[in-house]
C-alpha cells in the first residue's frame, strides 16, 4: 500500500516528465486530485454554505469511513 504524499507548491516541484520528483506522484493523479478538489469548490460556491471548513470536515470524514469499510470488506 502506499502513502499519500502532500504537494509542496508548484515552486518545489520537479518532474521527470512523468511525475513529481518532490511527493512522487504522477501528473495523472496530480490533476484528478486537482479535479476533485476543484469540484468540491465549485459545490461549496454553489451551495452558498459560509462554512466551508465545516463541509470539507465533514467530507474527510466520511471518506476515511468509506476507504475502511471497502478495505474491510474487500
Amino acid at each position: 500500500m502506499n502513502s499519500f504524499n502532500p504537494c509542496k507548491g508548484k515552486t518545489a516541484c520537479r518532474d521527470d516528465g512523468e511525475m513529481c520528483l518532490t511527493c512522487g506522484r504522477s501528473f495523472a493523479e496530480i490533476e484528478q486530485t486537482r479535479k476533485l478538489i476543484n469540484a468540491l469548490a465549485e459545490f461549496v460556491c454553489a451551495q452558498g454554505y459560509d462554512n466551508a471548513g465545516q463541509f470539507t470536515a465533514y467530507v474527510a470524514d466520511k471518506v476515511v469511513k468509506k476507504v475502511k469499510h471497502r478495505r474491510e470488506t474487500a
